[in-house]
């Protein structure tokens, strides 16, 4: 393969081979003049991964594939040394996304020779790939929409058929798959950490306004006494280790990401479920919480309902539409009865020092008398 093709797959192992070949060492890497543009753009990868795009452009000369290529390695340092699960998934899939968009334009030659690589092998014939369902479905677990499902596939010979766009699809999720899985680095040299150290704090800082943004609507601070009868039920069955229906979960999910709640606080709601499973479960708090973009809102009180969701209904629900709005209009009334009681207590002091003038002019008269 083409060195400016490697660049474009950094991850695969024909790119390894050909990164160990050219001799580099890690000290150059860190520390030579000749990788500076190399080292810029390995930064730049992973503030972009932040953002959850990474941008390729098309790469003209040697000098811009040797640094679009050596880029990943140092990527990986720093996306190593942040050393933040959540950042490494959000990396991986930023990773993942950008190839994906390589991947949909490449011939069906390319793209069976990339599938290999990943321990699949497909056929294609009659403008269709085919692949193993032991494949189709290690790959196509994480991917949401019902048309994944395999009782919605046709299987023939123990091989599914798909679509071109499909098959780059599930090469992406390989691709995410194999990057998340090279976390964590083990035994990074003090060196690299205190080389790194700058620019992870920069990319640290960022991460840490965007964790606290996800999918966040500003009611204030979280009252978890103000939510809808059905979140409060969801939330009491979690908390005793009942399962959720799949329905149940999202809602709950989506409605505590919307109020406020962080990744990691409803990930520690969920891990006295049962069947808690911490990496399965960050994973769907992230891609309802809109790091594959996509940010997901609850559902309103009538599909609530249609799932059964729809439980100890009370005089407010009847009033609106969708679990949000009960809870803003819990809000609400909570905030204006606050102002009502400070507004009672400062009309009761100002009556106290009011009191307090005409007894002082009481007692200055009584003096006077006398």
């Amino acid at each position: 393969m083409q060195a400016e093709k490697l660049a474009y797959y950094p991850f695969i192992s024909e790119a390894s081979a050909h990164v160990g070949n050219l001799g580099i060492s890690l000290e150059s890497l860190l520390n030579s003049r000749a990788y500076r543009a190399a080292r810029a753009r390995g930064i730049e990868r992973v503030k972009e991964a932040l953002e959850g795009e990474i941008k390729k452009s098309p790469l003209l000369g040697e000098i811009q594939v040797l640094s679009e290529l050596l880029s990943y390695p140092f990527a990986r340092l720093l996306v190593a040394c942040v050393d933040d699960q959540l950042f490494t998934r959000r990396y991986a899939l930023a990773e993942a996304k950008a190839t994906y968009a390589f991947l949909r334009n490449e011939t069906p030659d390319f793209l069976l020779e990339f599938g290999e690589d990943f321990g699949i092998l497909a056929d294609f014939r009659d403008s269709y790939f085919s692949m193993h369902f032991t494949d189709y479905i290690r790959f196509s677990n994480s991917l949401k929409d019902p048309t994944w499902k395999l009782t919605n596939r046709q299987l023939r010979a123990g091989k599914i058929k798909i679509t071109k766009e499909e098959f780059a699809r599930l090469l992406e999720e390989a691709v995410r798959e194999r990057i998340e899985q090279s976390f964590p680095i083990p035994e990074i040299p003090p060196e690299v950490s205190s080389f790194c150290s700058p620019y992870v704090s920069e990319i640290k800082e960022q991460f840490e306004v965007q964790k606290k943004n996800f999918g966040a609507t500003d009611f204030g601070a979280v009252e978890p006494e103000l939510f809808p009868p059905c979140i409060a039920h969801a939330l009491a069955n979690v908390q005793g280790g009942v399962n959720l229906a799949h329905s149940m979960r999202f809602a709950m999910t989506s409605f505590l990401l919307s109020v406020g709640m962080s990744v990691e606080e409803i990930l520690n709601l969920f891990n006295v479920s049962p069947d808690f499973d911490a990496e399965k479960t960050l994973y769907q708090i992230e891609h309802i919480a809109g790091a594959t973009g996509n940010v997901y809102k609850p559902p309103a009180c009538d599909t609530m309902r249609t799932y059964g969701n729809c439980i100890g209904k009370d005089g407010l629900c009847a009033t609106i539409s969708h679990p949000l709005g009960y809870y803003e209009k819990r809000v609400y009334i909570k905030n204006k009865e606050r102002e009502r009681e400070q507004g009672k207590e400062k009309e009761n002091e100002e009556k106290k020092e009011v009191k307090k003038g005409k007894s002082r002019k009481e007692q200055e008269k009584e003096k006077g008398k006398t």
